[in-house]
């Protein structure tokens, strides 16, 4: 556990395959000193290790610099999406765990690889003096209970490699939770909520207690809701129709339904939300389409995790859209009146940070909620790095 006193500045670290996304926390009281992007790596950046070392001029150059000099970070906190079975907690960084990540690669091969290079990379620079710490966006749904995580195959699929739903966004999911429940007056403990990740990738989770029971992706981020460029849900035998129909192959089929489906194939137009809506109210089919298909998906996992958790405290709606989008929350929460969930046009409509936008009567509360998951990958790090 953190000490609570002691003063650290720690940086996060966001590592794809061609950025690397970073925020400076002064911590324990979490405050931002800096924060950017590093884009374009292997175009106009030739790799990550000149992406890093470009943050850390910035982080150390001129009179306002937050860094004097680079020994001045307490720690590096780092975000890892596919921890597998193995991680359900944040946890220090060290060659076991490097070994681990690389070895759940194939179970997200788009993202494990930049994530781990990330911190390679951040190791040579900063040296072991400088602990480093992994987050894992599948963490928070670990403790799911085997009914929710298992897929109906042969058994040995699961033993032998690891065949189960793991879900994803888990850190924003328990940021978000978090926030809930302060806002209901209530410990996490003591709430049961759904909270609803969407953005151009989305995902819904049901909360029980502060622990996730269950949530929409699986084994990777391609399954459950409609996404900006994903399918979401679909007959597995459409896999093999387009195969034998189309001859397609395993790669084409693959770029077809993370890249080229969701709301830009429906729509034919755009995988943006804010273009979608703009281009629906001027008559176009394929957007009004794409927007009553993503909140139908979405209102039917509302149902199915109403019924998991035998009533919910609130519903959560956070992320891009989540947050800025009121005519979608709309559209998913209309004619759910008969369950208790209601919201009010106006707080809709004017909803900005924080807020309740439950209709007066309501029994579920309806609450949209900023996410900030690098704030809580600073406060895990932290908390890692401060253990006695």
């Amino acid at each position: 556990m953190s000490d609570g006193t002691r003063a650290m500045k720690v940086l996060v670290l966001n590592s794809g395959s061609s950025s690397i996304k970073y925020q400076l926390f002064a911590m324990p009281e979490a405050q931002v000193l800096a924060s950017g992007l590093v884009e374009r790596i292997g175009e106009l950046v030739p790799d990550h290790g000149v992406g890093l070392r470009q943050i850390m001029a910035l982080l150390t150059t001129g009179a306002n610099a937050p860094l004097a000099d680079i020994s001045e970070l307490g720690a590096v906190g780092h975000r890892v999406v596919h921890g597998g079975e193995r991680f359900a907690e944040t946890v220090a960084i060290d060659d076991d765990v490097i070994d681990a990540i690389a070895a759940n690669a194939a179970l997200a091969p788009l993202h494990n690889p930049p994530n781990l290079l990330g911190i390679r990379v951040a190791r040579e620079l900063l040296g072991p003096s400088v602990p480093q710490v992994a987050v894992f966006d599948t963490a928070f749904h670990h403790d799911m209970p085997p009914h929710a995580y298992r897929y109906a195959l042969p058994t040995e699929l699961y033993t032998d490699a690891g065949i189960r739903r793991y879900g994803f966004h888990g850190t924003s999911h328990r940021f978000v939770a978090t926030k809930a429940a302060a806002m209901l007056g209530k410990e996490l403990s003591a709430v049961n909520l759904i909270t609803c990740h969407l953005g151009n990738g989305s995902s819904v989770a049901a909360i029980a207690g502060g622990r996730s029971v269950d949530t929409s992706m699986g084994l990777t981020p391609l399954e459950g809701l409609v996404m900006g460029s994903r399918s979401g849900d679909l007959d597995p035998g459409v896999v093999f129709h387009l195969a034998r129909t189309r001859g397609l192959s395993v790669d084409a089929i693959d770029k077809l339904l993370n890249k080229q489906s969701g709301l830009l194939g429906l729509s034919g137009l755009s995988n943006d939300v804010r273009e979608l809506l703009a281009a629906a109210e001027q008559g176009h089919q394929g957007a009004k389409l794409a927007l009553d298909v993503f909140a139908y998906r979405l209102k039917k996992y509302l149902g199915a995790y109403l019924a998991v958790l035998g009533g919910t405290d609130a519903i959560v709606f956070t992320a891009g859209i989540g947050e800025n989008a009121p005519v979608v929350r709309a559209m998913v929460c209309e004619g759910l009146g008969h369950l208790g969930v209601a919201i009010d046009p106006e707080r809709n409509a004017s909803a900005r940070g924080a807020t309740d936008i439950s209709a007066p009567g309501a029994t579920v509360r309806v609450l949209v909620i900023p996410t900030d998951e690098e704030r809580l990958i600073a406060q895990d790090t932290y908390a890692v790095a401060t253990q006695p």
